[in-house]
């Protein structure tokens, strides 16, 4: 069984009750963690209080930043033993869950070595006046992070709060919190105090709720859906503290007919099966050009044909949906627009015959798509494409422009003046030109407009989120 960590330390649930997790893989027993409750995020308020008041909340910010690269490095030596738990937890290709502790560890190095790199200000005033902005830790952090990328929402989210100085209490998905409860004790053998950062297992609506809702609370951050996003804000509009999140996309990859097809191609793939497309920033549309379409669709039937799915220790091209909810939408959408005839282009196989009792869905594009199917403005968050076709410019742009969503867009084409127009039609936090996704990019501020969320993380625009300012005016005279 596995308990909440709080405090340093694991703690058994208050209510003595616990979850069963089923393996994405075979649907067997995983594991059976905590059922956290309003008493343990009260637990956890207190831990993470008292560091706030007596230990983290009293550290220099070149003391904080030693801890979190230290932090960073004993990530990477424990590479192997999380990766490992990564994958079977979320189901994910070992080679996958790998580079997903790496990008755990490297938050912790970018911010562990920027904490003492964001200054204030000095205001010219009044001749007697001196200004002086200073940045402050908001207090207590609550955390709310998806199944889909455990490791890496952990450190992209507390990673920045830690480094400016403030106190982080986790609540991980109940379907994937393994990596969560093992990271929390590595993170206090690296030397962070008791109590900065807290792990509490549970169901959204008991755990979560109590954490977002909870009168101490001062900063809450969350990546999910956009419908969780809206109870997420009520609960924290109550207590007027600031959220930052994170809420999916349906992302477009345009590729123009002078665009260089085979690398385009194998971006847009590559975009969709990533994580069996359980990524928010999954480019589940591809926009062409309609005097390349036959071409381009030639090309992507051939390589989704070879596409399979299977088991993590293999090398599958996909795995698992971790969740028999979400594999069920996902199958019902695929089946939903056979049945009303949307042309199918390719569709890939399901690696192995044992596989049959996991949540594997073959790779699959369907196109050329209407941009009124649900295919094309609905996420689907599964290996699924939809192609869409475009004339010019403005179309691509209006197409693109034309869901709730804004997440990420790429934009594929040699003429410089139109990636720089189409760059800026585009309605979208984050806009690649000739590239998709760029190795992560922990450097490189990420988040969405509309439906797709507000606040920025990632790079040196994250830590501005956590905190807040603080104006000192002196009048000297």
């Amino acid at each position: 069984m596995e308990n909440h960590f709080i405090n340093g330390k694991t703690s058994a649930p208050a209510n003595g009750q616990y979850i069963r997790v089923y393996s994405p893989i075979d649907g067997t027993v995983l594991a059976e963690v905590a059922r956290g409750n309003h008493a343990d995020i009260q637990h956890a308020i207190n831990s993470a209080k008292y560091a706030l008041l007596n230990t983290w909340g009293h550290k220099s910010a070149l003391e904080r930043g030693r801890i979190l690269t230290q932090i960073g490095l004993l990530t990477r030596s424990s590479l192997e033993v999380l990766a490992k738990v990564e994958a079977d937890d979320t189901g994910k290709p070992i080679a996958l869950a790998r580079k997903d502790i790496e990008a755990l560890a490297r938050y912790f190095e970018f911010y562990g070595g920027a904490t003492d790199k964001i200054h204030g200000e000095v205001i010219p005033y009044l001749e007697d006046h001196s200004v002086s902005v200073i940045n402050e830790p908001f207090g207590i952090v609550g955390h709310i992070i998806p199944w889909n990328y455990p490791a890496q929402m952990l450190g992209r989210t507390i990673a920045p709060a830690l480094a400016m100085g403030n106190v982080s209490i986790v609540k991980p998905s109940e379907e994937a919190c393994l990596t969560s409860l093992k990271f929390a004790e590595l993170a206090i053998e690296a030397g962070l105090p008791p109590g900065a950062l807290n792990i509490v297992t549970g169901y959204g609506h008991e755990a979560a709720h109590s954490l977002c809702s909870h009168p101490e609370l001062n900063m809450v951050t969350f990546t999910g859906s956009p419908q969780v996003g809206v109870q997420i804000q009520t609960e924290a509009a109550k207590n007027h503290i600031k959220c930052v999140l994170e809420l999916g996309g349906k992302s477009p990859q345009i590729i123009f007919e002078d665009a260089d097809l085979d690398r385009a191609v194998l971006s847009v793939v590559n975009g969709i099966i990533q994580n069996a497309g359980q990524t928010c920033s999954a480019s589940s549309r591809v926009l062409v050009q309609r005097s390349i379409s036959q071409k381009v669709q030639s090309l992507l039937k051939e390589r989704f044909n070879n596409l399979k799915a299977g088991p993590s220790e293999t090398s599958s091209d996909c795995g698992p949906i971790i969740t028999r909810k979400q594999y069920d939408f996902v199958k019902k959408a695929i089946m939903d627009s056979k049945g009303k005839g949307v042309p199918v282009i390719g569709e890939g196989s399901i690696d192995d015959i044992s596989c049959v009792s996991g949540n594997f869905v073959a790779p699959i594009i369907f196109g050329p798509v209407s941009e009124t199917e649900f295919l094309a403005k609905e996420e689907i968050f599964g290996p699924v494409l939809a192609l869409l076709e475009f004339d010019d410019e403005n179309e691509a742009a209006a197409i693109a422009n034309n869901t709730d969503y804004g997440l990420v867009a790429a934009v594929w084409t040699e003429n410089g003046a139109r990636q720089h127009r189409m760059a800026m039609k585009i309605k979208s936090g984050q806009v690649f030109i000739n590239c998709f996704g760029a190795g992560g990019g922990v450097e490189l501020p990420f988040g969405g407009v509309k439906k797709s969320g507000h606040g920025r993380e990632k790079g040196i625009a994250a830590l501005k989120e956590f905190c807040t300012t603080k104006t000192i005016i002196n009048h000297y005279k």
